[in-house]
């Protein structure tokens, strides 16, 4: 698509829910889990209640407490069964800063039900006079695109990353320098990936010791295995990084652009790539990102224009997030794929978009607003042979003859080998 932009820029739940791994089931409120819970509850009546595990990991930076709480259950679609309408909300960079917009939209999320990804920048961890700790492939020493933090900072972005993830949130990773173009992450080895990806990890595990604030809370997450899935700075280097990341245990990749398509492995990691969506009164697709679309109206900075001129912005990536949702609910079903950044570009207005979207998808019937690991969760819990099935259908396209005679239950081949079995078609 010749027209198509691709810049990218860089409650605790309840007891009864996370209780044995037991979670909430997809669609299913911590609410209504308490009610369901409360009740079976009764009939165990004087059994002990589940020891609260805590192991501090290295300085006590980060510690096992064992199962993420507020995680829904994956279940596999029924015969005939149409598939739930997921939406990821994430967030490229993901930090505390004086806009407090981390907070904020954990508390959006809140209100509307959702779990979104957090994409964290590692050197955000790092206060700036520690800069020197950070030697970035192919950069000296000390080197970011994006600068680092300071020491209160690191400590409000912790604050937020506890919170998120006790309410059931992804915390991801958007690596360190943020570095493109020439020299960039494009350009990066496996090893290099690695070493940044380490270096990512590092910095989580140690911002008690780089910050002084050895009697701080520790992040209650061990970040070597809470860690499974990334976007890349700019959406580049993504081969390399990818046979890196498989390396390392991750489960998905979204550095990539596609349709609002159902998603395939690639290279055994769950390929969730950034999606195109319409921009309104133009002729092209755009990249479901606050970015793409302030590169295609404003172009890369952000300018001081009008109040109106902003609205009018933020209106048509809103209407454009909701056209690409309302063609996927009643169509094809495919997960909607929406990336952002903290950022006030162009007044904001970018932000109150993503809001007023979450507002009017998330609480919608058979809509999930889930994280890319929970994405990915449900995806593995599916059948082969029904994941097939979806990936035929094209953006838009919703099965002509129904749901129920789409995905009904399809017969088992004989196992090969056995006397009198007909042939398996390829």
């Amino acid at each position: 698509m010749a027209a198509t932009q691709r810049i990218a820029a860089g409650v605790t739940v309840t007891a009864v829910c996370a209780a044995a791994l037991a979670g909430c089931a997809f669609g299913e409120t911590p609410e209504t889990g308490a009610k369901k819970g409360a009740h079976g509850a009764k009939k165990a009546a004087g059994a002990p209640a589940p020891k609260k595990v805590f192991r501090p990991i290295g300085d006590g930076s980060t510690a096992f407490t064992g199962a993420q709480p507020h995680l829904p259950r994956p279940e596999r679609l029924r015969p005939g069964q149409k598939p739930p309408q997921f939406v990821v909300f994430s967030w490229d960079g993901a930090g505390e800063d004086s806009q407090k917009l981390f907070s904020h939209f954990r508390k959006v999320a809140r209100a509307n039900k959702a779990t979104m990804t957090y994409f964290l920048s590692g050197v955000y961890m790092l206060p700036e006079e520690k800069r020197a700790l950070y030697r970035p492939p192919m950069h000296s020493p000390g080197r970011s695109d994006i600068g680092f933090n300071d020491e209160q900072g690191v400590k409000d972005t912790v604050q937020q990353l506890r919170g998120a993830w006790l309410e059931g949130n992804e915390i991801g990773t958007h690596f360190n320098g943020h570095f493109c173009g020439s020299g960039g992450v494009g350009d990066w080895s496996v090893e290099d990936w690695k070493s940044e990806i380490a270096q990512a990890k590092s910095f989580v595990k140690s911002w008690k010791t780089n910050t002084g604030t050895a009697k701080a809370a520790a992040l209650p997450f061990d970040y070597d295995k809470e860690l499974v899935g990334a976007r890349t700075p700019c959406l580049e280097g993504q081969q390399n990084f990818m046979q890196a990341a498989r390396q390392l245990g991750f489960r998905y990749d979204t550095s990539g652009v596609n349709n609002q398509i159902w998603p395939k492995k690639k290279d055994g990691l769950w390929d969730l790539s950034m999606q195109l969506v319409p921009v309104p009164g133009r002729s092209f697709e755009t990249l479901a990102m606050d970015y793409n679309f302030m590169v295609n109206q404003s172009g890369t900075t952000s300018q001081n224009a009008g109040a109106y001129q902003q609205k009018f912005w933020g209106d048509q990536m809103r209407d454009g997030l909701l056209k690409g949702f309302d063609r996927a609910y009643n169509g094809n079903r495919a997960p909607l794929i929406i990336g952002n950044h903290f950022e006030s570009w162009n007044g904001g207005t970018y932000m109150r978009a993503i809001e007023e979207t979450i507002e009017r998808v998330c609480t919608q019937s058979e809509v999930r607003c889930v994280s890319f690991r929970q994405l990915a969760d449900w995806l593995d819990a599916q059948d082969p042979q029904t994941l097939d099935k979806l990936t035929t259908l094209q953006v838009g396209e919703a099965p002509k003859q129904g749901w129920a005679s789409f995905l009904a239950a399809q017969p088992a081949p004989a196992p090969k080998g056995v006397p009198g079995a007909p042939a398996v078609q390829p």
